[in-house]
């Protein structure tokens, strides 16, 4: 579990973050959603320490990550796993590589323990044969499951993803979410997705937090969502009239579709 009190972060005199107090569950997979400018990565860079918060602190577990210092810190992001935005792989480097890429880094693993590693993790994620290919010789959908491959392969507690479906097609961006789903349920890992996607907000939205000018302006689920009367969460979901359509029908039948 991950929980954040009172996180302000401000740039010069721009307050981006005004008070943000939350908590990000294991087992289940917490959104952030919200437009641009409302603070979503500055929160996700404070939650992995790329950012310190002006003030407020980040708990892991009973662990005030906010005090510690580098070297305390090593241990706390052993246990973290991150998929980019764009999936940031190493062009030069084959799927296998990239994916054993925090192999060699954090354990002491055998070469053969290693490659066991890999390919156990790669199989998961529906990429078996595929080890030796480079980025460029695959799919953008199957770039991602590289992302995600080698944001699991040491078993994280905390799984952080940024964007994940930027760039895919509808029909892959399901795909990936459900994977991500599955994988969080299956080790339950607290997974924090920063994210645009309405279809990942209806369809995996576990706990969803919205942020609106830097506060935290509604927290709920996914079916939550359907029958809300906050009027910031519905302007931005329901931007489209397709979706408007969808909660209107919800309403009538009591919340469900």
């Amino acid at each position: 579990m991950i929980r954040v009190e009172n996180i302000k972060r401000q740039f010069g005199e721009q307050q981006v973050l005004k008070g943000i107090s939350t908590v990000f569950e294991p087992g289940k997979t917490n959104l952030i959603i919200g437009k641009s400018g409302a603070g979503k990565t500055v929160l996700l860079k404070i939650l992995v320490g790329l950012v310190a918060p002006t003030s407020g602190t980040v708990w892991y577990g009973d662990i005030n990550f906010t005090q510690l210092n580098v070297k305390q810190r090593k241990a706390i992001r052993s246990e973290m796993g991150m998929l980019f935005q764009g999936s940031a792989l190493f062009d030069s480097m084959s799927v296998e590589e990239n994916v054993r890429f925090p192999v060699d880094m954090f354990t002491n693993l055998t070469s053969k323990e290693k490659k066991m590693t890999v390919d156990a993790t790669l199989e998961r994620v529906g990429l078996s044969g595929a080890n030796k290919k480079y980025p460029s010789e695959i799919s953008g959908g199957m770039q991602k499951r590289v992302g995600i491959a080698r944001a699991i392969v040491l078993n994280p507690k905390y799984l952080f993803c940024d964007e994940p479906n930027s760039g895919l097609d509808p029909t892959t961006s399901l795909l990936i979410d459900e994977l991500i789903r599955e994988l969080t349920i299956e080790h339950n890992m607290t997974t924090v997705i920063n994210t645009h996607d309405m279809n990942s907000v209806m369809e995996i939205g576990d706990k969803i937090n919205l942020l609106y000018f830097g506060e935290l302006e509604w927290t709920g689920n996914c079916k939550e969502v359907m029958t809300s009367d906050n009027e910031v969460l519905n302007d931005f979901i329901f931007a489209s009239p397709f979706l408007q359509r969808l909660r209107d029908a919800a309403l009538k039948n009591g919340g469900s579709v």
